[in-house]
């Protein structure tokens, strides 16, 4: 769960205590800096499954998939540190870059501390972002996988379970569940509470 400081600060103070931090990250919104928590072993297998699907997809191609130790810029008051990142911009992978521009696809994995904060006030910040075609969510408690995709001025949502393939289109890739999922033991669904 993301803890808030009180008080208002400038872009450029959150960019500097940001980069001075060496044992917390921090993301940004509209003057307020959270730190961010650790996630669960689950969390973190799951984005990097999709980071090296990503990677073995893209190879030495335009795109890069960006793991969520690089802030990704959504806004001029507005930086996050989302589980996956897509960039295509060759200015996004220069020697030394530490804020994605450009991104365009972003995947959170949904936590039960985060999820309100994934689907409200970063989704609204996500679809405002003119770059992003993309915005994945994937579940961390059982094998299920939403994707908002801009198609114009409108956003398309589909939802994907156990054994479907999820064909994320603005970047040509095509995963499996199983593939998400690989290495955790997350049920196909949540067990029934007797």
């Amino acid at each position: 769960m993301a803890l808030q400081r009180e008080h208002w600060i400038s872009a450029e103070e959150y960019l500097e205590i940001d980069q001075a931090s060496l044992d917390v990250k921090y993301e940004y919104e509209d003057g307020h800096m959270y730190a961010m928590s650790g996630g669960t072993v689950e969390h973190g297998q799951i984005a990097i499954n999709m980071i090296r699907a990503l990677a073995n997809h893209f190879g030495q191609g335009p795109c890069r998939a960006f793991s969520s130790d690089t802030k990704t810029q959504v806004a001029e008051s507005k930086y996050y540190y989302p589980d996956v990142t897509v960039s295509c911009n060759p200015e996004d992978r220069q020697r030394g870059v530490t804020i994605i521009r450009s991104p365009r696809l972003v995947m959170e994995v949904l936590s039960p501390s985060t999820e309100t904060n994934d689907r409200g006030k970063k989704f609204r910040a996500y679809r405002a972002c003119p770059s992003i075609q993309e915005y994945v969510l994937v579940s961390s408690q059982r094998q299920e996988v939403e994707i908002y995709q801009r198609q114009g001025d409108i956003w398309v949502y589909r939802q994907f379970g156990p054994s479907q393939q999820v064909p994320l289109t603005s970047v040509g890739l095509t995963i499996s569940m199983a593939d998400i999922y690989w290495l955790t033991d997350i049920l196909e669904q949540e067990p029934e509470e007797e």
